[in-house]
């Protein structure tokens, strides 16, 4: 064999490896990683609890102390 096949070949046989390591990795993650959500995020600006809420919501009861609260921005 020609050194450039045998380079060559050994260079295609460490990128298929990487292909299949990175498939796989990319599978476990999606099968195990929690779906994102779709709820808003809640603060109250009484008592500090934070809690979720439908998409939909734009002022929210605070489970904790009752008090209506606005979606919570970053």
């Amino acid at each position: 064999m020609d050194p450039g096949q045998i380079i060559f070949l050994c260079f295609a046989i460490v990128a298929g490896i990487l292909v299949v390591l990175v498939s796989l990795y990319e599978f476990r993650r999606k099968r195990f990683e929690p779906e994102p959500t779709e709820d808003r995020l809640f603060r109250c600006k009484d008592c500090r609890y934070v809690y979720t809420d439908d998409r939909d919501v734009d002022q929210s009861r605070c489970p904790h102390c009752g008090r209506f609260n606005s979606p919570f921005v970053f």
